[in-house]
Parts: C-alpha cells; sequence; structure tokens
C-alpha cells in the first residue's frame, strides 16, 4: 500500500511539472509573438493616400543621408500643398527597408516604401539627396541603381542635391549631359564621369529632366527655381517668402540646357 501511495504522488508531482512547464513555454511563445508583432507593427507605417491629381515626390533614403540635402527640398515641395490653383506635390520617403534610417547628423527617419518589396505610386519627381557614401559604397549597390533607373524611364524630373549626381551618373542617366555636384567634388566627378559635362561655376543645371545642385543650402534654390519652372514665379516666390527666402531666380548662377519641357 505505501508503494502504491508514493507511485500515486509521484504521478502527481510530474503531472504538475510537466503542467507548469507547459504553461510556461506558452508564456514564452506569446511574448515572443507579440514581440515580433510589435516590431512588425513599428517598421509598418501606414502609407500615405495616392491622389492622380498631384505630382508624386519620392525621395531616396539611405544611411547617411545630410540632412539639409534631404530637408531643403521637401519644405519647399511640401508647402506646394498650400498655394491654391496648381498641381500640388505629394511628398514620400523611400528606402531599401522600412527600418529607421539614421542622417549622417544622426536623425532618425522612418521610410514610407520599401522600394524592393512595396507597390509605389507612379513617381513623377525623384529626388537623390546627398549620403555619406555616394562617393564609394553606394555607388556599387546595384539594386538601387536599378531602382533608380527604372523610375528615371518614367518619371517628369530627376533632381540630385551635392554628391547625389555621383547616383544618377553611376547609374548612367547622365551621359553626354551637363551637370553639377558639391563644389570641392566637381574635379572628381569629371575625372570618374568623363562623359557628364560637369560646371563648377553654378549652383544647379537643368538639362532635360535632369536637375543637378550643388547642394548644401543651395539645395532649397535649386527646389525653388523647379516650382518656378512648374508654377511660375508668383507661386514660387509665395513659396520662398513662406520660409524666408528673398528669392529671384537670376540672382543664382544656374544653367538650363536646351528648353527643357513636361
Amino acid at each position: 500500500m505505501k508503494a502504491l501511495k508514493w507511485i500515486w504522488l509521484l504521478s502527481l508531482v510530474v503531472l504538475s511539472f510537466g503542467s507548469t512547464s507547459c504553461q510556461h513555454k506558452n508564456v514564452e511563445t506569446k511574448k515572443n509573438t507579440v514581440s515580433e508583432a510589435t516590431q512588425d507593427s513599428t517598421q509598418r507605417i501606414p502609407k500615405k493616400r495616392y491622389d492622380s491629381t498631384h505630382y508624386q515626390v519620392a525621395f531616396l533614403l539611405m544611411d547617411g543621408v545630410y540632412n539639409t540635402e534631404l530637408t531643403a527640398p521637401y519644405d519647399i515641395f511640401q508647402h506646394t500643398k498650400f498655394r491654391e490653383g496648381i498641381k500640388p506635390m505629394d511628398v514620400f520617403t523611400v528606402a531599401n527597408t522600412l527600418k529607421p534610417i539614421t542622417s549622417f547628423e544622426g536623425l532618425r527617419l522612418l521610410p514610407d516604401y520599401n522600394y524592393r518589396l512595396d507597390s509605389l505610386p507612379p513617381i513623377d519627381i525623384l529626388v537623390v539627396p546627398s549620403a555619406e557614401h555616394h562617393l564609394d559604397a553606394d555607388l556599387e549597390d546595384d539594386e538601387m541603381l536599378n531602382f533608380v533607373k527604372k523610375i528615371a524611364e518614367e518619371a517628369a524630373f530627376i533632381t540630385s542635391h551635392c554628391d547625389g549626381a555621383f547616383v544618377l551618373a553611376q547609374a548612367g542617366l547622365l551621359e553626354g549631359r551637363v551637370a553639377t555636384t558639391f563644389p570641392t567634388d566637381t574635379a572628381l566627378m569629371q575625372q570618374k564621369f568623363p562623359n557628364v559635362d560637369v560646371r563648377e561655376e553654378v549652383l544647379w543645371v537643368h538639362d532635360g529632366k535632369f536637375i543637378t545642385s550643388a547642394g548644401g543650402a543651395r539645395s532649397f534654390e535649386a527646389a525653388l527655381y523647379l516650382c518656378e519652372f512648374l508654377y511660375g514665379k508668383e507661386i514660387a516666390r509665395s513659396l520662398a517668402s513662406g520660409l524666408v527666402i528673398d528669392w529671384d531666380v537670376d540672382d543664382y548662377p544656374h544653367l538650363v540646357i536646351g528648353s527643357p519641357s513636361l
């Protein structure tokens, strides 16, 4: 009888331990599932609604992007929404990930779209801001370069700021064209891309559908130039005044090749 009693007690302990272990495992599984879902939700931010009556303007992001070359044209283009009687711009960001992008200056940014996986709106204007590795590693990123080439086939304008011009040139988009880049990098660009006519005495160049700029604070003026091209002087001056910029396109050395049109 004692033996049976001990066997019965031992069975209860084993069952109790097994039950406790399974419950613990289930709790851990739930924790992991919630953690993964939470992590995914932080990366999956709501997409902006596509409006075919607006210009769709994509800003290409990557780690090391410089703040000014990104935020200057972003500010100018975003403010077109607050002007009446024009076709305004919807601005959004694209990258090869939905995880946070860290700018050169340390600003953390969440891309709106992953161009590797997401279905993108038709892009009318692609903006390529400068980034830390646009003179080296980024020029070996075939997936990114192919994305830029693909967008260039359909977009009305491709714009670059500072060394973003190196990306356009590496993608073969500036062959036989006139362009500019960051002032201290014009000689390097001319050496690396001998079939591009690189100018150093201007702040931006408009050649066909391509607008390349010297970058930095001049990114504001290059963006204002495109707005004046699309909307006229009054709208451009209105956008400039909203950012306390005294705008007259003739005050800035620039170059327009031929007679670009939409």
